[in-house]
């Protein structure tokens, strides 16, 4: 295990940034790609999370399915490197898995037939797993290429980052229902539908004809038939996607905040990539209330202090008035390190479920990272 996330940056080729909504995943997988950029490497972050977030922080207008590359300008101001280069991208997930179809299928007339059929235009978006295997496929596509020294994937929050990993078997179970199979066979029977499907089946295929019309049901099975025939080919690249993701130099780094829920969620995801023999970084914990505990630190001491401060007896206010601010002065300071506890508490938590690998922490911060000298800035915490 490496002792910092410095050495994973330069040792790995792709890192998965994974974690729930709202705890910093997306700015955690910019930083890194940038923090790699800045040390001369070419990097990709890709963005499966539709936030616009990203965009912004790198000074980009927007982003899209094309890759886009960040200003050499900022990202190698004041940067250990001046070679490192910084592309990002956004996920189009239809565009995906239209992509993945042509790749797949056997003949381009087969591809815009598929393309066209109106049941492919209904359910690609909406068919379990396959956006998140569209989103594995161009991970695996771009590694192919070789074209990155380094892939930063920032996947959507966590119950979606699970579907990343079953996004497979849900693909290959919802095409091969047995619903599905029975149209499919229809299809390729030929002659009559309602003669050949027996009484029952004719009953059915009469009323959801009578409810959604005939041609619907020929452009169902249809379109079933010929996407059987690349199912196949979906099967392999899923293979050697998950043969990808268990290598070493594929690392995920498990994104949260001390939030209870954040980490149990964090807690589970570890337990399913070590179950998947993935190869798991560590844990970044943003958002962590620091602890400053004050030596001798009392009612009287706080009134003496405010009492001696030239702005604020300037202001000529009576004892009254600084007891009422140092009364409410130890009641946040108290607040602040009962948060700062629990927030102990869950690094805890985080630290025996990951069995003393890497952790890093990242405190609270006043202001928002919006830009791409504020994730430099971030480097020294998650670099170390």
């Amino acid at each position: 295990m490496s002792a910092r996330l410095i050495d994973v940056l330069l040792e790995r080729r792709i890192l998965i940034c994974v974690g729930s909504g709202g705890v910093g995943k997306t700015t955690t997988a910019a930083t890194l790609a940038l923090a790699a950029a800045r040390r001369g490497k070419r990097t990709l972050v890709l963005t499966i999370d539709p936030a616009r977030r990203l965009a912004n922080s790198l000074g980009l207008a927007e982003l899209g399915h094309e890759v886009q590359q960040v200003d050499s300008a900022l990202v190698r101001r004041d940067a250990p490197s001046q070679t490192g280069e910084l592309y990002a991208m956004m996920l189009d997930q239809k565009r995906a898995f239209d992509e993945m179809v042509a790749s797949h299928a056997k003949d381009p007339l087969a591809v815009k037939r598929i393309l066209a059929n109106p049941v492919y235009a209904q359910i690609s978006g909406s068919l379990a797993g396959a956006q998140e295997y569209a989103a594995m496929t161009k991970l695996h596509e771009f590694d192919r290429t070789g074209a990155f020294d380094l892939i930063v994937v920032d996947t959507p929050p966590t119950a979606h980052a699970l579907d990343f990993l079953d996004a497979p078997r849900k693909l290959g179970e919802a095409i091969d229902s047995p619903a599905i199979d029975w149209f499919r066979k229809l299809q390729g029977q030929g002659g009559s539908r309602w003669s050949l499907v027996g009484k029952t089946g004719a009953f059915v295929l009469k009323r959801l004809a009578k409810f959604v019309g005939s041609k619907f049901i020929d452009d169902l099975g249809v379109f079933f038939t010929e996407f059987n025939d690349i199912l196949g080919g979906f099967r392999k690249r899923a293979e050697e996607t998950f043969s990808l993701l268990r290598q070493p130099r594929v690392g995920f780094v498990l994104v949260a905040s001390p939030e209870p829920m954040a980490v149990g969620e964090a807690v589970a995801f570890h337990e399913r990539l070590i179950a998947a023999g993935m190869p798991f970084v560590g844990f970044v914990v943003n958002k962590v209330h620091p602890s400053r505990p004050v030596p001798d630190l009392s009612l009287a001491a706080l009134e003496a202090a405010l009492a001696a401060e030239p702005r604020i007896s300037a202001l000529g206010l009576s004892g009254t008035t600084h007891t009422m601010a140092a009364t409410a002065l130890l009641a946040a300071h108290a607040e602040l390190e009962t948060l700062a506890a629990a927030d102990r508490n869950a690094i805890g938590q985080l630290q025996v479920a990951g069995g003393g690998g890497l952790l890093v922490q990242v405190p609270l911060l006043r202001d928002d990272v919006h830009d791409v000298t504020k994730l430099v800035g971030l480097e020294r915490y998650l670099l170390g």
